[in-house]
């Protein structure tokens, strides 16, 4: 029997340097997807899949996501005064009962890996998630959700995982497979963006991981890899040559990258025609866009 996943680390330290200067004074997470921030989208998907303890891994600069998730008595109150229930309702989604969060600083940016590590003393001798903000999915059972439904089943740690064409297989952790069963993908390697030539499969690591507290005894002494930083997958690599126990997990549902302009537009787009509040009007412009784009061919 595998314990369960209570609790998740968000490592949320970064300078989000490719939406400058939009990022000069707010955190990239705080940035809006429709009309919620990036790290809402996070934090309800780990509430959906039975997480109860965020950690917050951060940085110089990122005082407004603490504020995100502290209460507004005078917002709150304005709202209870002009009768609007709905949005009062909406503001409450965003408070996070004391003590359920909490924040530790990656005082050096050396990779993913270590940001994870950072919160090692927090996570103990427990299996613990990992979300990426960036990497925001859009499905009918959230991602992290069903991943903890298939982890009770195996154990063992597990990464997010989808194919992507080989243009793109660079820019991502990949995975060995033994064998393709579906849902589930038994690793037998992961290596850090590597050439397209040089991939082992298609199949990349995605914002989400399950891991065992055997991976942040391996970080306590891991070195630099790929771009000079600690990097996760490495941690990974090595628990599938000690304990062969890692396995990919195939998601349902829409993966959109918000760490990249592109991504973010895309997601916009389709969340908000994805909005019974917005389908008609925002679909009605975006009709007349392509109409009048044909019209000028």
């Amino acid at each position: 029997m595998t314990n369960k996943v209570t609790k998740a680390i968000f490592p949320v330290a970064g300078l989000g340097t490719r939406f400058l200067p939009a990022t000069k004074s707010i955190p990239k997470e705080i940035m809006t997807l429709v009309d919620r921030p990036l790290i809402q989208y996070a934090i309800d998907e780990a509430r959906e899949a039975g997480i109860t303890e965020f950690i917050f891994v951060t940085a110089r600069g990122k005082s407004a996501l603490e504020d995100y998730f502290d209460r507004a008595p005078e917002l709150e109150a304005a709202l209870r005064l002009a009768k609007k229930q709905a949005q009062l309702d909406e503001l409450r989604r965003t408070d996070m009962d004391s003590g359920a969060i909490a924040y530790i600083r990656q005082r050096d940016p050396k990779g993913l890996g270590h940001a994870v590590w950072c919160a090692r003393r927090l996570v103990g001798d427990e299996p613990f998630a990992v979300i990426l903000p960036d990497d925001v999915i859009a499905g009918q059972t959230g991602c992290l959700r069903q991943m903890v439904d298939a982890y009770a089943e195996t154990g063992g740690n597990m990464v997010a995982a989808m194919k992507v064409p080989p243009a793109q297989i660079s820019s991502y952790g990949v995975l060995a497979v033994k064998s393709d069963m579906g849902a589930l993908l038994p690793a037998s390697g992961m290596v850090e963006k590597p050439r397209a030539e040089d991939a082992p499969s298609d199949f990349a690591a995605i914002g989400r991981y399950i891991l065992r507290p055997e991976v942040m005894r391996t970080l306590d002494t891991a070195q630099a890899g790929s771009g000079g930083e600690i990097q996760l997958t490495d941690a990974i690599a090595a628990q599938i040559r000690d304990h062969d126990n890692v396995f990919g997990y195939r998601f349902k549902g829409q993966r959109f990258d918000c760490g990249s302009k592109a991504g973010f537009l895309q997601a916009t787009v389709a969340f908000g025609l994805a909005r019974e509040d917005l389908r008609d009007e925002f679909g009605a412009y975006l009709s007349s866009l392509n109409a009048a784009s044909h019209a000028a061919e």
